[in-house]
């Protein structure tokens, strides 16, 4: 019989839930400091685990030097942020307004970069990440426009993180409740084989002593009359 395998992934992903929620929470209670330090931690993440699969899968040298180019400028964009924030300058207004400037120049290059190496340096690619650097490109437009107009785009950022924490916590709240519910099907079914393959106890019985019974009357064989040659048995 194979052994069971317990899997907690649905434990690891009911934590991220909370965390998640609980980051999407903060943000809006700490607005600026929040949303300047996640996008800058997003920013880093994002360009320093491109480096390798990227480089690695690029046929021509021009791309590859591009897109170190840019995974290089995004790092520092974002470390500048995560230094603000930690540096205790990120409510002051000169940042406010470079915040915006430096996601637009993030989004803007991204998109730009992408359709560059697909227009002149023939990559190929898919529907879903065509549309996907499009948005980048014209969301990068937009906010830099905003900064522009001296908009404050991070109450805005900071409704919109606190909506995908939110529901991205609730997806993994119901998808962890899912795992939990196979784990205990697993404990329950575990329990059941333990208790059917557990020795039975064997029960003493009375054993019962046997019976004499005493013999039957025999009648001698010297009492048994043979008939005689010449009798006629009467009827």
């Amino acid at each position: 019989m194979a052994k069971t395998k317990f899997g907690y992934g649905w434990l690891i992903k009911w934590i991220l839930a909370a965390i998640l929620i609980a980051g999407g929470i903060l943000i809006k209670l700490f607005e600026v400091q929040v949303v300047y330090a996640t996008t800058g931690i997003a920013i880093v993440i994002f360009s320093l685990l491109r480096v390798v699969p990227l480089l690695k899968t690029l046929k021509k040298e021009v791309l590859r030097t591009i897109n170190l180019i840019e995974i290089i400028f995004d790092t520092i964009i974002g470390g500048l942020m995560i230094y603000v924030v930690f540096s205790g300058n990120s409510t002051d207004p000169f940042w406010i307004s470079l915040y915006g400037y430096l996601l637009a120049i993030f989004f803007y290059a991204r998109g730009l970069i992408y359709f560059v190496s697909m227009y002149f340096f023939d990559e190929k690619t898919e529907p879903l990440k065509f549309w996907f650097h499009l948005i980048s490109l014209t969301f990068g437009a937009v906010l830099f426009t905003l900064a522009m107009l001296n908009q404050n785009i991070m109450t805005t950022l900071g409704w919109i993180v606190l909506f995908i924490s939110v529901a991205g916590g609730l997806y993994l709240g119901y998808d962890g409740f899912g795992g939990y519910k196979l784990y205990r099907e697993q404990s329950k079914a575990l329990n059941e084989a333990k208790k059917a393959a557990a020795p039975q106890p064997i029960v003493d019985k009375a054993i019962s002593e046997p019976v004499m019974e005493e013999p039957k009357h025999k009648t001698p064989e010297s009492e048994i009359q043979e008939p005689k040659e010449n009798e006629t048995p009467v009827s």
